[in-house]
């Protein structure tokens, strides 16, 4: 069943405290989460109802804990949080006679991550979210490094602020829709009017929008995952944050007329989110900043084909949008996590992660430059890599009304898609930089001496680093899950086509089984 992958992490995170041993209760759990989270996902038919759970908790108001595997989304998002899990826990090295929360809170945050990605009911949605905040809190809090009180007081008050936010519109929602329950199927299966749409996608923006660090609620991001211990900033950075873009995705056809209102200022928040925080990534002198700053970046590319898809008025008007946030979730999901567990490698090494004090650790730490420099190309795109068939798509996405009419020139999404290439360019500069300081030119003082990863050490790092090879090269390794959001259970396939679409723009048909299909 479903609720085990939940149920799992919770009961290790409890054993653990009642005295298990930590570090193999933990890894045991992880593990097991990671090997049926791939069966349910390979044997998933279509249907919800397969294996999930449904249980009435109130009758006024009508909610259940409800989970389930609803669509091809919380396939790859349910795939991306044990993958990362998995990693984050082998990653792990706590202090020293920490075991007994360092452990737990990493497996708490998995659980709730869990829970809001297969709840199919609003109100589980969003309480399992806010259970994985307050895990995140502590460890910041107490374990993390720097000015860890500061940046936990920090994403405490913009985490806490964003969620009543959000509390606030999916109360409205949820009272517009007139819903016979809080299961996702009866909200969407409901009609909002349109005179309210428009106060209620606000919120939702704002709201989800602050918990994905969307400009300008931006600026609790980078310093929480520079302080955070490492198995933190790879499951917050990696995969919690996805929760916003996912909540809007999955809301999205209950208010998509009351988004379009708001399409102009979408745009220019995304942007702020590429270029200006793009350049602030570039002038950052530490490590960890430098990539928490890039996690923040990387999320205006996926608000670009949720604004594809506002601009465009359905799923079935632009269906490259949806697909292309999902796979650049996924990637980037990976190669962040993957990243920030190297950096923090890099830091018990050489005791730094400032910029200026590192350099030439290539010579005696091969394993690690090639394994940081395989994920730093993924995430600035390079091709055969997760990352680049992720904002291939996207930036398809962009263009996909202008291909359907050409004659009407440029639209403000073609136009931001455009200065939002320009954020590859950015992405290149700050991680080529990065690598040439921390593993080339001459051996410094930090340095001298380092010891390069051990084999345990690698085993989480070529776990992730094939999750962003195996994507890359065949895309449709994640594609063929959203074959399960329309009625053919037929897994999409790329189709090389002589006869191309104006601008060569891929047109999906799930109903087709078809990746890229002519109409």
């Amino acid at each position: 069943m479903i609720v085990l992958l939940i149920l799992i992490p919770i009961a290790a995170a409890i054993a653990i405290m009642a005295g298990a041993p930590a570090r193999p209760a933990a890894l045991g759990a992880a593990l097991l989460n990671l090997v049926l989270g791939a069966i349910f996902a390979l044997t998933f038919t279509g249907n919800p109802d397969d294996g999930g759970l449904t249980i009435q908790i109130l009758e006024k108001p009508n909610i259940h804990l409800a989970l389930g595997l609803y669509d091809g989304m919380s396939i790859i998002l349910m795939l991306l949080t044990v993958i990362v899990t998995f990693a984050a826990v082998l990653s792990g090295r706590c202090p020293e006679g920490t075991e007994r929360i360092w452990f737990p809170s990493t497996l708490f945050i998995a659980a709730g991550a869990l829970g809001a990605f297969l709840s199919t009911d609003l109100f589980f949605f969003y309480a399992f979210h806010e259970l994985a905040l307050i895990p995140t809190f502590i460890m910041i809090g107490m374990l993390g490094r720097g000015d860890r009180k500061e940046a936990a007081w920090k994403i405490t008050i913009y985490l806490a602020f964003g969620s009543i936010v959000l509390l606030a519109g999916l109360l409205w929602l949820v009272n517009a829709a007139g819903a016979d329950s809080l299961l996702f199927d009866d909200l969407l299966a409901s009609t909002i009017p349109a005179d309210q749409q428009k106060g209620i996608a606000a919120f939702l923006l704002v709201g989800f929008g602050i918990l994905v660090s969307l400009f300008p609620f931006h600026s609790w991001a980078a310093p929480a995952y520079a302080s955070a211990p490492a198995p933190v900033s790879m499951l917050h950075a990696g995969v919690l944050k996805k929760f916003g873009l996912y909540g809007l995705l999955r809301l999205y056809p209950m208010i998509s007329e009351g988004l379009q209102p708001w399409l102009t200022w979408l745009i220019v928040l995304l942007l702020g989110n590429i270029l200006w925080v793009g350049f602030v990534t570039i002038n950052q002198k530490r490590l960890d900043l430098m990539l928490g700053n890039s996690s923040v970046m990387h999320m205006g590319y996926v608000f670009l084909a949720i604004a594809a898809l506002i601009a465009a008025g359905s799923e079935s008007a632009n269906p490259i949008a949806k697909p292309a946030a999902i796979v650049l979730m996924f990637a980037h999901g990976v190669s962040i996590a993957l990243l920030f567990g190297l950096s923090d490698r890099i830091e018990r090494k050489t005791g730094t992660l400032e910029l200026r004090d590192l350099g030439g650790l290539a010579k005696s730490a091969p394993s690690l430059a090639f394994l940081f420099g395989l994920a730093g190309l993924a995430s600035i795109g390079l091709p055969g890599l997760a990352n680049f068939a992720g904002e291939v798509l996207v930036f398809l996405s962009g263009f996909k009304e202008f291909a359907d009419d050409p004659a009407g020139g440029l639209g403000p999404i073609q136009v931001a898609t455009i200065l939002s290439l320009w954020g590859v360019v950015i992405s290149a500069v700050y991680i080529l930089r990065a690598y040439r300081r921390t593993f080339q030119g001459p051996v410094v003082t930090a340095t001298d001496g380092a010891r390069d990863l051990t084999f345990a050490e690698r085993i989480p790092a070529v776990f992730l680093a094939f999750f962003l090879i195996l994507p890359g090269l065949y895309p449709n390794t994640l594609i063929q899950f959203m074959a399960h959001d329309a009625p053919s259970a037929e897994p999409p396939q790329i189709v090389h086509d002589a006869d191309r679409p104006p601008l060569g723009i891929p047109r999906w048909s799930p109903g087709e089984g078809s990746m890229l299909t002519e109409h």
